[in-house]
């Protein structure tokens, strides 16, 4: 009898899990819903980064304070288009291979001419010269360093690429070495004991991808999982009653959004968002689906982001009444089935969304009963998190449910700009254009007046407010199991690191 795929992985999991449970308590096992098919950092960056095995040029710690990482230094030339990154020295790849300028360059040019946010950046071009890393910009822009501590811009060996430049190996320069990759279900790490700084007080580690956020909560429980991330209500309370598991929710800068394709003609005016908005019963859904009923976004950047979190914004509201009454000013008309037409067309959508996040596709159940009460027919899609950046692109996207975190670079102007500047983003806005936001966003990437950005941000904001080109949620709650005789653990709020070298056993 053929086994389902499902209890195929299930059992390769377990067995991975148990062969390094075997080993003595020099070892950790991390498990979370993430899939790491590829050695590609533009697809994988943020996996590789957050197990330590590539390293940025710039690093950041859990409050988002930039600090030396592969380069010990960085300055700006006084007219703000020449950025200098001095090396460190002395540093070598897994493979015995000296780090050098050179190798830096191949790396973040190849992240420049990828998607990502080097993208965004206004670069020109990024060259050696000695040991250092120069890169040249066509305007000023005071985010660059910032940029290079996103898990897009880690930098692999020469030696990881192909002859044909294409990733092919994960060779780093991290306190972790890969010892075995078998994609996409779990990487094996070992120790680098080349490492040019502290060294990892453990062995080795493991990482295992477990889609199912049931599987997820039975690894942690057995023991065959000693930190678990991404846990479903369910499973986090039930792991808050074992004895041998200590549980953690920390708020993190990531909200539970929606992403409105608003080039579409039903969504292209902002009352047919805001009616999106007013039908969301986020409340009931912070209370009966994630359980931390304060996390109910009432706006789009959730208080972890102190900067861009604004108290003087009029918190958003359900109210299905106005919602109705929006639409109707719109020109939709309910049908006999009471669902809207407008000159023949039914309101009939698609909201994709993906599993990996246990709380999607219950949210989007939830948004599929509200919806039809103003008269919405929404169809709910439940795939690959890669259908919503593809429906993007090639715009077939209606409306998407995902969870967005904006301090994936230690300024948050990394995500925002990559969401919300010229032409959106695949995470962020569709089909949507704000000169004020766009503008306003150059400043803040170029300014280094306080006053000047503070007053730009609140612009972007307001307008994003307003706009709801995405429409939030529930702010996110990063909720981690870990067993209580594993110390050493941080849980970083901006998810740049699992901290694997920090663990180490009490026993």
């Amino acid at each position: 009898m053929i086994k389902p795929l499902s209890a195929v992985i299930c059992i390769a999991i377990a067995g991975a899990a148990l062969q390094a449970t075997a080993e003595t308590k020099s070892s950790v096992t991390i498990a979370s819903p993430w899939e790491v098919a590829s050695y590609d950092p533009a697809i994988a960056g943020f996996a590789i980064q957050k197990l330590q095995i590539m390293e940025n040029l710039v690093d950041a710690d859990v409050n988002g304070a930039l600090r030396p990482g592969l380069a010990t230094a960085w300055t700006a030339s006084k007219d703000g288009l020449s950025w200098q990154f001095t090396l460190r020295s002395g540093v070598k790849f897994h493979d015995g291979s000296d780090f050098t300028a050179e190798a830096a360059v191949t790396a973040l040019t190849r992240a420049w001419k990828q998607p990502g946010v080097l993208k965004k950046a206004p670069i020109i071009g990024i060259s050696a010269s000695g040991e250092t890393v120069v890169i040249t910009l066509e305007k000023p822009f005071t985010a660059l360093p910032a940029f290079l501590a996103h898990a897009t811009t880690i930098i692999p060996a020469p030696a990881a690429f192909d002859a044909d430049g294409n990733p092919a190996q994960m060779i780093g320069t991290g306190p972790f070495s890969v010892s075995n990759f078998t994609p996409p279900q779990s990487i094996s790490l070992v120790r680098n004991d080349a490492y040019w700084g502290e060294k990892a007080k453990l062995d080795s580690a493991t990482y295992l991808a477990a889609g199912r956020a049931e599987t997820r909560a039975l690894l942690a429980e057995s023991g065959d999982a000693d930190v678990v991330f991404t846990l479903d209500a369910a499973g986090y309370s039930h792991l808050q009653h074992v004895d041998t598991i200590e549980t953690s929710a920390v708020p993190i800068p990531r909200v539970v959004a929606l992403k409105v394709n608003a080039g579409h003609p039903f969504f292209s005016d902002a009352k047919a968002r805001q009616a999106l908005s007013l039908a969301i019963p986020r409340d009931g859904i912070a209370r009966a689906i994630t359980r931390f009923p304060e996390a109910a976004a009432d706006q789009l950047f959730p208080p972890a982001l102190n900067t861009w979190h604004s108290a003087d914004l009029e918190p958003l509201q359900t109210d299905i009444e106005v919602a109705k009454s929006l639409l109707s000013e719109l020109g939709w008309v309910a049908g006999p089935d009471g669902i809207l037409t407008r000159d023949g067309e039914r309101f009939s959508i698609t909201l994709r969304t993906f599993p990996d996040r246990p709380e999607l596709p219950l949210i989007a159940t939830a948004l599929q009963d509200q919806w039809r009460e103003i008269g919405i027919e929404l169809e709910v899609s439940v795939a690959n998190y890669s259908e919503i950046p593809a429906g993007h692109q090639d715009g077939s996207l209606h409306v998407a449910l995902y969870a967005r975190n904006y301090g994936l670079t230690p300024d948050p102007i990394g995500s925002v700009l990559q969401d919300f500047g010229t032409g959106g983003g695949d995470w962020g806005a569709m089909g949507w254009h704000n000169q004020k936001v766009v503008e306003a966003l150059d400043i803040i990437a170029s300014t280094v007046d306080p006053d000047q950005r503070q007053a730009s941000i609140a612009t972007v904001a307001k307008e994003l407010h307003q706009e709801l080109p995405v429409i939030p949620i529930v702010w996110y709650q990063h909720t981690v199991s870990i067993d209580k005789n594993l110390k050493g653990v941080i849980i970083d709020p901006l998810q740049r690191s699992y901290g694997l070298s920090d663990m180490y056993w009490a026993n």
